[in-house]
């Protein structure tokens, strides 16, 4: 049996990926074997591997299903010094486990921000357009043309503010510029010369933006700061009319509030990829409103995500080797 470090991936990673990585340890003169996980997912790597765990490469493919499976072996691996995930958000218990371990974790950082600003301006499309009453007569067979009296507003010169303006509050800036909104950008760190904006505030001055957003764009990570941060009191400061699209995470919003609002008409849509609590509980009013479009925590699929992870985490294996500063570094 091997004494050498072991990396640890998933059987379809490998499969996917292995010659590749195999050919980048080789390139730079790493001596550490693949550790693949079996392909049962009840299947538990051998505790003498476990042992020889370096570095971790948490893929997509892992979650759901492998999850346990996958992080049985990182938990039980003493000598973890780096994982790398394929997520951006880092707020799961786990990661908080190894960083108080010593464990250094990264992330994949804006190799999902154009497919999810894609899904996104997609659904403001959508809701700016009507399809919603669309979709309902085709359903039902019906020949129901929206009347003058119904038209949807001109999306060009509408205002969306823009929460969170990092790799995807900046892509879908991008997209609603290129439609003629007005963008608000929305964090802490001033404005930079490429932010594709038409403003940027810090967060103190939410209050003061949100009666002139048409649009309400949610794209910050959950963090002490932004769990709640749109409770009632601050909804309430939207114009009527206005419409939320969420792709960060559910706890970032008083989600009985803003259903309350949409019911009652206060706002007049929502397009919403995560929620208080996932998967999204059959009984809530959510899956049936007719002004409002789910998708089940899924706005990043896309095929191109596994080589853009695959290619940033052969990145950070490089500047591992070399004892640089790694990209996308959570910290405690």
């Amino acid at each position: 049996m091997s004494s050498q470090p072991a990396l640890l991936m998933s059987h379809a990673c490998h499969a996917m990926f292995g010659a590749e990585l195999a050919a980048a340890l080789a390139r730079l003169s790493l001596p550490m074997d693949l550790l693949v996980l079996p392909a049962d997912k009840d299947a538990r790597a051998a505790e003498a591997d476990v042992a020889r765990i370096e570095v971790a490469f948490f893929s997509q493919d892992v979650f759901p299903h492998h999850s346990r499976q996958f992080f049985s072996a990182v938990r039980k691996a003493p000598h973890l010094k780096w994982l790398h995930a394929f997520n951006v958000g880092v707020d799961h218990p786990i990661y908080a486990e190894l960083l108080e371990r010593g464990v250094r974790v990264t992330t994949s950082a804006g190799t999902t921000a154009a497919p999810i600003a894609q899904t996104a301006l997609t659904a403001m499309l959508m809701l700016s357009r009507g399809f919603p009453h669309w979709q309902k007569a085709q359903r039902e067979h019906r020949w129901d043309p929206v009347r003058l009296q119904q038209s949807p507003r001109d999306l060009p010169g509408q205002t969306v503010l823009v929460l969170g303006m990092g790799h995807i509050g900046a892509a879908f800036s991008r997209l609603a510029k290129a439609l003629g909104l007005h963008v608000i950008g929305v964090r802490r760190g001033p404005r930079k010369a490429d932010d594709p904006v038409d403003e940027m505030h810090a967060p103190d001055q939410l209050d003061k933006l949100l009666p002139r957003a048409d649009w309400l764009m949610l794209a910050c990570p959950l963090t002490p700061e932004t769990r709640a941060v749109f409770n009632a009191q601050r909804l309430a400061l939207l114009p009527k009319g206005a419409h939320i699209l969420n792709v960060a995470r559910g706890e970032c919003i008083d989600e009985p509030a803003m259903t309350a609002m949409l019911q009652d008409g206060r706002l007049a849509g929502a397009y919403l990829d995560v929620f208080a609590k996932e998967p999204l509980p059959q009984d809530s009013p959510l899956w049936s409103m007719p002004n409002v479009l789910v998708t089940p925590h899924n706005s990043t699929s896309a095929i191109g995500n596994e080589r853009r992870v695959f290619d940033l985490f052969t990145q950070n294996l490089e500047r591992w080797q070399r004892g640089d500063t790694l990209l996308y570094e959570a910290k405690k």
